[in-house]
């Protein structure tokens, strides 16, 4: 495990990265990070347990690699027990930041005087129906107050820390994550978008992505187990 900086002094921003497995492709999109690190920021991946040589490809790249049982929740939790940033970005692996992400964060919560927030999403891809899927979860993420891991969700150290971070839990934790953190305010919804990858979207079907993940959260607000949810949506952690 690669360790942080004896220096304990604080950043204004840390990005910790959940991986499992993303060698390809990681080191660019780890490098599109490397201006953030030039103003200051830090970037953690916790690693998942890849067997693809993630954890040696992201190091020259990062702050700090670490090991972590599997699992998303667990991963941005061992990050987020490292990180010296006053403001934590939890950044899918397979999702781009807006240029100056850390200025529009820390301006946007300072100027509104919220406590956490999220971007909107654009979906890579090119089916002609993956604008109109991004567009709608934005629009829904504004009217429910629920930002999901696809859209850079960011929260300050303090708040992350007394709603006791992620939940445990196979999926959904960015949903039980983000009704937590409503009870302390809404959140802030930056315009400016994180592009993610559609990669599933259209490898799965679009329309049968759509109704899975709908059934998902249907399932879920009526008391599924997580650990149901997630092998139905194809994902086992350990």
């Amino acid at each position: 495990m690669d360790l942080l900086p004896a220096s304990t002094a604080m950043v204004k921003l840390s990005v910790i990265l959940p991986t499992l497995d993303e060698a390809e492709g990681l080191q660019a999109r780890l490098a599109a990070l490397q201006p953030l690190r030039t103003r200051g920021c830090e970037v953690i991946v916790a690693d998942g347990g890849s067997v693809d040589g993630t954890p040696e490809l992201a190091r020259p790249f990062a702050d700090a690699v670490i090991a972590s049982g599997r699992g998303r929740a667990k991963q941005m939790n061992a990050g987020a027990a490292l990180a010296r940033g006053e403001i934590l970005l939890f950044l899918h692996a397979d999702t781009r930041l807006p240029d100056a992400a850390d200025e529009l964060i820390c301006r946007g919560l300072a100027e509104s005087g919220r406590n956490w927030g999220r971007f909107d999403v654009a979906i890579d891809g090119t089916h002609r129906g993956l604008p109109v899927i991004a567009g709608l979860m934005n629009r829904r993420s504004r009217l429910s107050g629920i930002a999901t891991g696809d859209q850079g969700l960011f929260v300050r150290r303090a708040l992350f820390q007394t709603v006791g971070g992620y939940s445990d839990i196979a999926l959904m934790e960015d949903i039980v994550l983000s009704r937590r953190l409503k009870a302390y305010g809404s959140p802030l919804c930056l315009q400016q978008k994180v592009t993610t990858s559609g990669r599933r979207w259209e490898k799965n079907g679009v329309v049968r992505t759509v109704l899975l993940m709908w059934s998902l959260r249907l399932a879920f607000f009526f008391g599924a187990s997580p650990a149901r949810l997630a092998k139905i949506y194809g994902y086992e952690p350990d």
